[in-house]
């Protein structure tokens, strides 16, 4: 058998673990024939690929970032067709995907293993729409592909947002500030959560969970009151904010401006997504890899591997690439933070 690996989307920690557990395995337990395409889908679009051996697998489980590197290309978005008077007039058609066939086909490939976060399996559903024979692996630091309880890289950049938190709670306790930490989060607020219980978050806002600017002032007033003169509040970037400025800005204008207490905002950025993975996600991307090999052998298709339970699991990509996985209001570890004090603003 042929397969074709690609890495899309944002980079994370633990790609390159998936990439050696799926080629490697793939190789050395069942003979196949491995092509990495660069760039994801635009070296599928522009078949750009190479074909990989065992030994360049080989001293990257460690690695941070993709050895094929990554694109957030997205080959189902809508192109103009431009007719022969050149003036952009002609009809709206989908050419990139017929690129892409025409490019699996005449590899010869059998398989295609997409390593990657929401857009990547709502790209990858919509490939096995089009009859090729497609496996996903989920990955993203955000923690919300359908289907999965973890995906790799979210252990790695909550480890980077706590390590912060603690840093922070040092010159927030010696200044009597209040911190704000922003960390990643469009949609979903689980690294937000997870953080902000990891580091001790005083006040943990989620993009799920409306908050209010006057309980926020309130929260932190109280504390003040009961001998606690500093404060540590972790937001998702996605929450609502003035669009005019960052979340943590926005909450930090908000607290100072409320209560007149000294507030100071930091913004993590990229530094969540860059660096060596975390033990768990070398371990949790080789387990998906080495699984989405033994599934091509199988010749089963059209499905993204999962972890439920500590048990490797399938889901459809029709169900992958069409859901998001939210924090739920009502989920235990918000309840649990409730009882030790913790707000989320409502």
């Amino acid at each position: 058998m042929k397969i074709g690996i690609l890495t899309a989307g944002g980079d994370c920690p633990g790609l390159n673990a998936a990439i050696r557990g799926v080629g490697k395995t793939a190789m050395l337990e069942f003979g196949m024939r491995v092509f990495g395409f660069s760039y994801g889908f635009s070296g599928l679009i522009d078949n750009d690929y190479q074909e990989l051996t065992e030994n360049q697998l080989s001293g990257i489980l460690t690695h941070g970032g993709t050895i094929l590197g990554t694109s957030r290309e997205k080959p189902f978005k809508k192109e103009e067709k431009i007719n022969g008077n050149g003036n952009g007039n002609g009809n709206v058609v989908f050419t990139k995907p017929d690129r892409i066939k025409e490019n699996y086909k005449n590899l010869g490939l059998d398989c295609l293993v997409c390593i990657g976060g929401n857009g990547t399996m709502k790209t990858a559903n919509l490939l096995s729409q089009e009859g090729l024979n497609i496996v996903g692996i989920p990955k993203t630091i955000d923690n919300d592909v359908w289907g999965t309880d973890m995906t790799f890289g979210f252990d790695s950049a909550l480890q980077s947002a706590t390590d912060a938190i603690d840093r922070l709670h040092s010159t927030a306790n010696s200044h009597r500030r209040i911190m704000v930490i922003e960390v990643m989060g469009h949609n979903t607020g689980w690294l937000a959560l997870y953080a902000g219980l990891a580091g001790g978050g005083d006040i943990i806002l989620l993009p799920e969970i409306p908050y209010s600017e006057d309980l926020i002032i309130d929260c932190i007033k109280s504390r003040y009151a009961h001998k606690k003169p500093y404060s540590i509040v972790v937001v998702a970037e996605g929450i609502k904010h003035d669009p005019k400025k960052t979340a943590a800005t926005h909450i930090a204008d908000v607290i100072k401006e409320g209560s007149g207490f000294e507030t100071r905002e930091t913004i993590l950025g990229y530094v969540q997504r860059g660096g060596t993975p975390s033990p768990y996600d070398r371990v949790l991307a080789t387990r998906f890899g080495s699984y989405a090999a033994e599934l091509i052998s199988n010749h089963e298709f059209g499905i993204m591997v999962a972890i439920q339970g500590n048990e490797l699991a399938t889901i459809p990509l029709s169900e992958a690439g069409t859901q998001t996985k939210m924090v739920d209001p009502g989920h235990q570890l918000i309840s649990h933070a409730r009882f030790i004090g913790t707000s989320f603003g409502d």
